[in-house]
């Protein structure tokens, strides 16, 4: 007698399998990769599709044979393949545990509320799962969908496609002619109302988007269900069903099916760009713009990316004729990690070339990795976008849901199997943990890296201390203290001067004038009072005359001369004419975080590295550590914004530091061969420390600083 396992309980003995729903529909599916037949069944109640091969196929059709053993014994003598009672009975599992067969008495019921009840979720659970995933259905477009669709069918005309490469291309060569401008526009959207006109433009990108696979679905004779809005950890998306895409046979109409969306959002990145290239500044200008980066950025960086379940892994999926891509390559990169890494002898769940094998165990890796990073940075941005203790749990959900329960369910079944671990195997990985231990535990890092400026000790630029007339200025190179660098004039200022004088001068002669006159007392005493006011505004601009002669202070090296400030030609006091470099002695200033301030010491040794010059290190001393933390940066390029390795805060003109930093100064042991400004990083020798240390601290500090809820 044969037996049928089910998901619920013990083995039941059955002499007859249980029959098909009547609703079920089969349709003929693309060949398999090894040229074999394929179908679909569709579920009309789940609308649910399911690929079955050849074998699958001749076993349903004699399903009205009802016993496993007349099944398998007709597919086998009527058909090439060879099929076994097990063969059917696995068939039956499926059909059962996706229940696609009827329910024909009282034990078929009770199995069904069985299942039902061990996939009900709790309260909490349905709560958890929706969050992170819901959608809503909110219009049946189909009778849309059909009536438009002679309006837009010229889109799916080759003469269209030939015009929306022709008009991007365009649209970027014109693009590019103007980049510094492009680049400035973007910039300047960085703001609220930048925002709200980018959130204008992604709706309207992505409804087109969207209508771009409802339609091109239409015209392939694949019903659209429904559209909608789909939350992704409450991120709202909007969404067109074309699951029914599976009852197409040939698979190259799925694949346009899938590319649609993207082909229209790059038409219309294409169109905007061009526009946006030909139109003049203003309202329309901007709304081409945000249409442009909006449609490329998220296309390329979202859209086509093969690792979540947009449309490129459903064109990747197509294109290796691969359904559950995702699925199947991770099965086969657990198979080959359970061997390599534990000995089991495990095959791999399906047999593909090499070739392919290796394609898709790198691509299961890089999409673990890529998953990791996109849970991560959206626990994060959860975290930060709700209030403290929503986003603290919300954040825990995320990375126990996503990071967490995927690594803990692979675990567990290492520990089921624990015994089919060879002991060799089990003495490396004993070994492997113990390093990783020893590696996180012990305090072995030395080194605490930070990003700094390399600049001279002493250095001053030279402004004109108020607006002036160049008189001369002189060249690039050394300078001695004292020696002037530039020589200013202010005909205005000369001028007041020299009527200040002259008045000085007649009320000294009025002055001498009053002696032996009846009156002469009091007269004298006005003069002299007005002749002490002129006088002594008449030393004031001479005073402020004399500050236009620009001496150096100290000796050093005069360099970044503004040369178009030639003799002759006005400047402003916030006009930089020159740098003064004393070369004797150049510092970096360091900016590390509050948690290493403690490590460093006076004395300590560094290594400077400038940006972009992997030959370049400097190496110096520590000579001084701020006690309070650094409230602004002091050079711009150290900053973000400005292509800098600091995060800052928005406003404070790209300068005010996100993180508590604190600058350490260090003193170089020589100057560098080209006397410039450079930013970089540092490397300094500090005390020992942990991995956990760390985490522990950084755990603390943000538990400190969010308990206050």
């Amino acid at each position: 007698m044969a037996t049928l396992a089910l998901e619920t309980g013990a083995p039941i003995a059955v002499v007859t399998v249980p029959p098909l729903r009547e609703d079920l529909r089969l349709h003929p599916a693309a060949p398999q990769r090894d040229g074999s037949p394929a179908w679909t069944l569709h579920d009309p109640v789940t609308n649910r599709f399911y690929l079955i091969g050849w074998p699958e196929f001749e076993m349903l059709s004699r399903w009205r044979m009802r016993t496993p053993g007349r099944i398998a014994a007709s597919t086998s003598d009527e058909t090439p393949l060879d099929v076994d009672e097990s063969d059917v009975l696995r068939l039956a599992v499926f059909l059962q545990t996706y229940q696609l067969v009827s329910v024909t008495n009282a034990d078929g019921v009770a199995r069904l509320g069985r299942m039902a009840a061990a996939r009900r979720e709790g309260p909490l659970r349905w709560l958890l799962h929706h969050y992170l995933f819901f959608r809503i259905p909110l219009v049946r477009p189909q009778a849309f969908l059909r009536g438009a669709l002679p309006w837009i069918a010229f889109v799916f005309a080759p003469w269209f496609r030939w015009l929306v490469v022709g008009c991007t291309a365009g649209g970027l060569l014109l693009a590019a002619r103007q980049w510094d401008t492009f680049v400035h526009t973007f910039s300047d959207t960085l703001s609220l109302e930048g925002l709200a006109g980018y959130l204008i433009a992604l709706a309207f990108a992505k409804t087109l988007h969207e209508l771009g696979h409802a339609f091109t679905a239409t015209r392939l004779g694949v019903r659209v269900g429904h559209m909608g809005l789909a939350f992704l950890v409450l991120w709202p998306m909007l969404y067109t069903d074309t699951s029914e895409s599976w009852k197409l046979a040939d698979r190259r109409d799925r694949f346009r099916i899938a590319a649609a969306g993207m082909a229209t959002e790059f038409s219309l990145a294409g169109f905007a760009t061009l526009a946006w290239s030909l139109c003049d500044d203003g309202a329309l200008r901007s709304a081409l713009f945000f249409l442009a980066t909006t449609s490329w950025v998220l296309t390329v960086g979202i859209n086509a990316s093969p690792f979540m379940r947009f449309d490129g892994y459903f064109l990747l999926s197509d294109a290796l004729d691969m359904p559950n891509l995702h699925e199947r390559a991770f099965a086969i990169a657990r198979a080959r990690l359970r061997r390599s890494l534990l000995g089991w002898s495990d095959a791999d769940p399906e047999t593909f070339p090499p070739t392919t094998t290796r394609f898709l165990v790198a691509f299961a890796w890089l999409t673990w990795i890529y998953r990791l990073l996109v849970f991560v940075a959206i626990a994060v941005a959860v975290y930060h976008l709700f209030f403290k203790l929503l986003g603290i749990f919300l954040f825990a959900v995320e990375i126990g849901w996503f990071v967490i329960r995927p690594l803990f369910a692979e675990f567990s079944v290492w520990r089921g199997r624990r015994d089919e671990i060879a002991p060799s195997r089990r003495w490396w990985l004993i070994g492997a943990l113990g390093l990783i231990f020893l590696v996180v535990v012990v305090p072995w890092r030395t080194s605490v890296h930070a990003p700094g400026w390399m600049h001279a000790d002493r250095q001053l630029v030279v402004y004109s201390p108020l607006p002036a007339r160049v008189a001369s200025l002189r060249g690039e190179g050394p300078v001695a203290a004292g020696e002037a660098i530039a020589v200013l004039d202010s005909p205005d200022l000369r001028l007041r001067a020299a009527q200040y004088e002259r008045l000085a001068d007649a009320l000294a002669l009025q002055l001498d004038q009053a002696v032996g006159r009846r009156d002469g007392t009091e007269r004298r005493a006005v003069f002299a009072r007005q002749w002490a006011e002129q006088a002594e505004e008449a030393r004031a601009r001479r005073t402020e005359l004399a500050r236009l002669e620009l001496r150096a202070p100290f000796a050093g090296h005069l360099t970044d001369i503004d040369h178009t400030a030639g003799a002759g030609v006005w400047v402003n006091g916030e006009q930089p004419l020159a740098v003064l470099v004393d070369d004797a002695l150049w510092v970096v200033d360091a900016y590390a975080d509050q948690r290493d301030v403690a490590r460093l010491s006076l004395g300590a040794e560094a290594t400077f590295h400038p940006a972009g010059d992997p030959f370049g290190a400097r190496t110096g001393r520590v000579v001084g550590i701020d006690g309070t933390r650094t409230l602004r940066l002091p050079e711009p390029l150290l900053s973000t914004a400005f292509g800098g390795a600091i995060p800052v805060l928005q406003g404070g003109e790209g300068r005010v530091p996100r993180d508590a930093l604190y600058r350490v100064r260090i003193a170089l042991d020589g100057a560098p061969p080209a006397a410039a400004v450079r930013g970089g990083s540092v490397v300094i020798a500090g005390a020992r420390r942990s991995l956990a240390l760390d985490v522990f601290e950084g755990v603390a500090e943000i538990a400190i600083r969010e308990s206050g809820f």
